[in-house]
């Protein structure tokens, strides 16, 4: 018999078993908006923001996205935090500068 999904609780469980911590972290990817200009007049509120989260031990890592050649950046990112639930997890997002003054919009996955 072949799966093609699990419940999340059964791996949760099954990382637990092996010792580690299962803490859940929340990949987001955030895309700009419009061209780069909406984001760069925010960019620097936005790194403040990362750095207090990152103080705050909610975000694990952040980065601008490259293009695959490694030579350019059109405004895209990856975020990845710590959160509670996916509801905080937004919450934590909809306050990031990028996204509050709309600059850029974000999908998250758990």
């Amino acid at each position: 018999m072949s799966q093609n999904s699990m419940p999340a609780e059964a791996i949760r469980s099954l990382v637990e078993e092996k010792g580690m911590l299962a803490k859940q972290l929340y990949l987001v990817h955030t895309t700009p908006t419009g061209d780069l200009d909406a984001v760069l007049a925010v960019v620097e509120e936005h790194l403040d923001y990362q750095v207090q989260l990152e103080t705050e031990g909610i975000l694990f890592a952040a980065g601008p996205n490259w293009t695959e050649d490694e030579q350019e950046w059109r405004g895209d990112g990856t975020v990845v935090i710590r959160a509670a639930s996916m509801t905080e997890a937004r919450a934590i997002m909809d306050a990031d500068p990028m996204h509050a003054k709309g600059a850029r919009r974000y999908a998250i996955r758990p």
